[in-house]
């Protein structure tokens, strides 16, 4: 639709020009944002924070789905809901959907246990089952109840976190799978940040500026006035190296400097390797998963003892808490999905492709957007059947027809 000059100069905006004089009223500000998830216990200043920090990028790149099942527990389509938008596209006004994935994981792993609370729904929970979630956020759960949660969350029309108390049937609480190896008080992760704490203090000792040196005087310091003298000729010393502008001081000719061999050797650094590799471990995670050059065994590995049962938690939550059992009995479900084809090398697509094609499990279409190519407009791209074998026309003709994935959705759902 073209505009002439007039409609033009009656509607254009300039972001510059036409701004708002009620702007000035928009609530707090801050220099950071304040709803970002931030590491507590000295996670963030070791190693843990980069491991927090890889499961849940990996967790977030698995797709979560409100979705319809058959009787068999077989996929049949996405439900576009209200709690599918917001795992999906956008949780609420600061988050898209796998941010909000992104930052439950983080939050999970490092308070143990993180909730799941629905800010703007269609009818009050507390009135109604049946509700659609229009927006979601994580809360940090600071009291527990028989059956309700204080929750410490962030309220985006204030800009302020608030503290409120909520049912526990209208929470979502997830607990890290990991509990007992990251969380509890004696764990792997709390022994190693414990040892890591120590070095970091053991180098701050280390690099404090100190000398290390030791005096040797030309007299004996036993009596109280040797000890004295010997103070004074230190506090000399100190003195002379303080104003010094290149640290220069000089000594008696009967005097003599010794320098200790610091620092003394401990066996710290041995004990945080130690503990590191006993939660790489347990994690099921290796230093190949972290800097990208894990083969495919040890991703596979990765994925089913560390990935897998966070979003399992996550996904067996949310269905237990926001599906109401009529749902349930409807086959909805909320399922989560994993790309299979996104730790393959680019050379065996190819071979992939060939042998889902011809054994009838994908298009080629499908393979085309996997792949990252527009869908062919041949209809016989949307067709499962075998291309390599050739028919006549009187075997096409009496042949079954072809049903499209398409038409065979729309009869599941018939």
């Amino acid at each position: 639709m073209e505009f002439n000059i007039k409609t033009r100069l009656a509607h254009a905006w300039n972001a510059f020009m036409n701004r708002d004089p009620t702007y000035h009223n928009v609530g707090p500000g801050y220099s950071l944002r304040p709803d970002r998830p931030r590491l507590g216990h000295g996670n963030e200043r070791s190693i843990v924070s980069s491991i927090f920090n890889r499961i849940a990028l990996d967790v977030a790149t698995i797709d979560i789905k409100h979705c319809r099942l058959d009787s068999a527990g077989r996929f049949i389509e996405e439900i576009e809901s209200g709690i599918n938008g917001c795992l999906n596209f956008e949780a609420n006004i600061d988050q898209s959907g796998r941010a909000f994935i992104h930052d439950v994981v983080l939050s999970m792993l490092d308070e143990g246990a993180v909730a799941i609370v629905p800010v703007d729904t269609s009818f009050n929970p507390k009135i109604s089952n049946s509700f659609s979630i229009d927006s979601v956020r994580t809360g940090k759960i600071i009291e527990w109840y028989p059956k309700h949660v204080k929750v410490r969350i962030y309220n985006d029309r204030r800009g302020e976190k608030e503290d409120i108390l909520l049912p526990k049937s209208q929470v979502g609480i997830i607990e890290n799978p990991l509990y007992a190896i990251v969380n509890e008080p004696n764990s792997t992760l709390q022994r190693l940040m414990r040892k890591l704490s120590l070095l970091d203090a053991t180098d701050e000792k280390t690099a404090s500026g100190k000398l290390d040196l030791i005096i040797q005087l030309p007299y004996v310091a036993k009596t109280q006035a040797r000890r004295e003298q010997a103070e004074r000729r230190r506090n000399d010393m100190e003195n002379q190296l303080t104003n010094s502008k290149y640290g220069v001081a000089y000594i008696d000719g009967t005097e003599k400097v010794i320098q200790l061999n610091r620092s003394l050797e401990n066996n710290l650094l041995k004990q945080v390797e130690y503990w590191t590799n006993m939660l790489y471990s347990q994690l099921g995670i290796t230093q190949a998963v972290l800097d990208g050059t894990a083969d495919e065994q040890t991703m596979l590995n990765y994925n089913n003892r560390t990935v897998e049962p966070i979003v399992a938690a996550i996904a067996d939550e949310l269905k237990r808490k926001f599906l109401t059992k009529t749902a349930r009995s409807q086959g909805q479900s909320i399922e989560y999905f994993r790309d299979p084809f996104r730790l393959v090398p680019v050379n065996n697509i190819a071979e992939i492709a060939d042998k889902f094609t011809r054994n009838e499990i994908m298009t080629s279409n499908e393979i085309r957007q996997i792949v990252g190519m527009k869908p062919a407009d041949d209809p016989k791209a949307d067709e499962l059947r075998n291309s390599n074998i050739s028919q006549s026309k009187q075997e096409a003709a009496n042949a079954v027809p072809v049903i499209k994935n398409e038409e065979r959705r729309e009869g599941q759902n018939g």
